[in-house]
């Protein structure tokens, strides 16, 4: 499938491509090279109802904050966005629109801060761009969005069987995010290490 021309967690026509990093020797083509990121028309017939990504689990989850404090993430059925069902998360008064493609990758279709600010593909020039695709690889790099004013991009920096790292920088800030295989976000952390949201088990 090829789609046509970032969470609290994006402005050029950017095709995703892999072998250029620094991070990684080149790797085996996969599906995300055929994706041009961001998006302006998504077909939605190229997208499917749920988020079901290994990497990219969508659940009712608490973490904690850097001050220790618990926060909430629920998850309900999201608008539809140029046609596109979305899922829509929300943490800490923010709320992020999400879609899968047929192929397992998994888009940012908008962002709401505490039912005020935000953007929305589609809208002024806003596009959505790639969170999580469905065979991430070391090297990887990808617009999270194309929001007018505003850069997020994301690169992958590690890939194992169980964890996947992927530093977002977004307006001049680096955060590190760290994704278990079939549990999704664990921690977000700063550039420095200093973390910002972990997980937190039930008991905890």
């Amino acid at each position: 499938m090829r789609i046509g021309r970032t969470l609290a967690l994006g402005a050029l026509l950017v095709p995703v491509t892999a072998g250029c990093s620094t991070f990684s020797d080149p790797a085996p083509s996969t599906g995300v090279d055929e994706l041009v990121v961001p998006t302006p028309s998504p077909d939605p017939a190229d997208f499917v109802a749920e988020v079901d990504n290994p990497w990219f689990v969508l659940d009712d989850a608490t973490f904690a904050d850097a001050s220790g404090r618990a926060v909430e993430r629920e998850v309900d059925a999201g608008p539809q966005v140029l046609g596109v069902p979305t899922t829509a998360v929300t943490l800490a008064g923010a709320t992020d629109l999400f879609a899968q493609d047929a192929d397992g990758n998994v888009w940012w279709f908008g962002h709401q801060d505490d039912g005020t600010t935000g953007w929305e593909a589609g809208r002024d020039g806003a596009e959505a761009g790639l969170v999580m695709a469905a065979e991430p690889r070391r090297g990887d790099g990808y617009r999270l969005a194309e929001v007018p004013g505003q850069e997020w991009r994301a690169e992958v920096l590690e890939v194992d069987r169980a964890t996947v790292l992927v530093e977002v920088v977004a307006d001049g800030a680096t955060t590190v995010q760290r994704y278990t295989r079939g549990a999704g976000l664990d921690t977000v952390e700063t550039g420095t290490g200093d973390v910002l949201l972990a997980r937190q088990e039930e008991g905890e």
